[in-house]
C-alpha cells in the first residue's frame, strides 16, 4: 500500500489541522511573542520611550527587590499562604472524591457533586464582596458567634482587619471551599476508570471499605495525584491574585502583601514597569526550579511525573 505524503495527510486532516494551528497561533501571539518584553527587567524602561531606547541597568532591579525592606515579609506571605493551601487544601479534594465515590445513591451523589463545584463559577470579584460583608464586625459571621455565645457584642471582630491576624486562615478556607468540588472532578474521573473486578475480588477476600481505599483506590490514582501535586508545588509562587486582591486592605497589608500584589502595585500604581517585570521574572525562575524539583522527586517516589 502506497504511503500518503505529509501534504496529503494534512489535507485529509485539514479541519483538525485548522483547529490545531489556530491554537498554536494564539499561543504564539499571546504567550510567546510577549515574552520579548522580559528584556525591560534589565533596562530602565519609561512608558514615554520605546523598549529598545531604554538604557541597560543589568541586575539593578533584582538587587532593589532583594534589598527592599518588605522582601522577607512578601516572601513569607507568598510561601505561607501557598504552603497552607498545599498541605491542607491539596488533600481535601482527594478525600472528598473518595467519600463521594462511596455514596451509592446516584441522585444524592449527583446533587452533592453539583452543589460542591458550583462555587467554582462564582467570580472572586463577587465572592470577595460577599466575604467582605460577612467578615465585617457587623457581618453574619460575628452575628453567628454572638448567637452561639462565643463572645458578646463588645467582642465583635473585623476579621479582615486585626493587622492581618486571620488573613491566611481566611484565604485558605475561602479558596478550599470555592475549589473543593471542581478539583475533585479529575480524581472522580480517575477513580471511575479503576477495574471494578479488583473491588469484587477484595470483597470476596473480606476487605472492608478502608482497605479497598488504601490498597486499591489510592494506588490506582497515584499517578493522577502525583501529576497534580507537581503542578501544585510549581504554582506555590502564585497565591491566587484575584482572591488576595479582593480581600486585602491597608489593615491586613502586613499579612496579605504577596509577590503578585507587590508586582501589581509597583507596575500599575507606581509605574515602575522594569522593577515589576524583574520581580515577576524572579517569581517565574523560582517556579521553574520548584517544578523541576517536584517532578524529579515525584518520579523517584511514585514513578509518575509530568515528563
Amino acid at each position: 500500500m502506497k504511503k500518503k505524503s505529509v501534504a496529503a495527510k494534512m489535507w485529509q486532516q485539514r479541519k483538525l489541522q485548522l483547529m490545531a494551528w489556530l491554537g498554536m497561533i494564539w499561543l504564539l501571539v499571546f504567550a510567546y511573542i510577549p515574552m520579548g518584553g522580559i528584556v525591560i527587567a534589565f533596562k530602565n524602561y519609561k512608558i514615554t520611550k520605546g523598549i529598545w531606547e531604554a538604557p541597560w541597568v543589568g541586575l539593578q532591579h533584582f538587587r532593589d527587590f532583594f534589598a527592599n525592606d518588605q522582601f522577607w515579609n512578601i516572601m513569607a506571605n507568598t510561601l505561607g499562604i501557598s504552603l497552607l493551601k498545599l498541605v491542607i487544601g491539596f488533600p481535601l479534594p482527594i478525600i472528598f472524591a473518595l467519600l463521594l465515590n462511596e455514596i451509592k445513591n446516584v441522585t444524592f451523589k449527583k446533587f452533592v457533586q453539583t452543589a460542591s463545584y458550583l462555587p467554582h463559577f462564582i467570580s472572586w470579584v463577587v465572592l470577595g464582596g460577599i466575604l467582605i460583608t460577612w467578615l465585617d464586625a457587623n457581618g453574619v459571621i460575628n452575628d453567628l458567634f454572638v448567637a452561639l455565645g462565643f463572645y458578646g457584642d463588645a467582642g465583635r471582630t473585623y476579621f479582615l482587619g486585626e493587622n492581618g491576624r486571620y488573613f491566611w486562615l481566611i484565604a485558605l478556607i475561602s479558596d478550599s471551599w470555592k475549589e473543593l468540588g471542581w478539583n475533585a472532578i479529575i480524581y472522580l474521573a480517575a477513580i471511575s476508570g479503576i477495574d471494578q473486578q479488583m473491588y469484587e475480588a477484595a470483597t470476596v477476600d473480606g476487605a472492608g471499605k478502608l482497605k479497598k481505599i488504601f490498597y486499591i483506590t489510592l494506588p490506582s490514582i497515584k499517578g493522577t495525584i502525583a501529576i497534580l501535586f507537581v503542578l501544585a508545588v510549581s504554582g506555590m509562587m502564585n497565591s491566587n491574585f484575584d482572591q488576595i486582591f479582593m480581600l486585602s486592605n491597608s489593615l491586613n497589608a502586613t499579612r496579605s502583601t504577596v509577590i503578585d500584589i507587590h508586582v501589581y502595585e509597583m507596575g500599575m500604581r507606581v509605574g515602575r514597569y522594569s522593577y515589576a517585570t524583574a520581580v515577576g521574572l524572579f517569581k517565574s525562575i523560582i517556579a521553574l526550579i520548584l517544578l523541576l524539583g517536584a517532578n524529579t522527586t515525584s518520579k523517584k517516589l511514585t514513578g509518575s511525573g509530568l515528563y
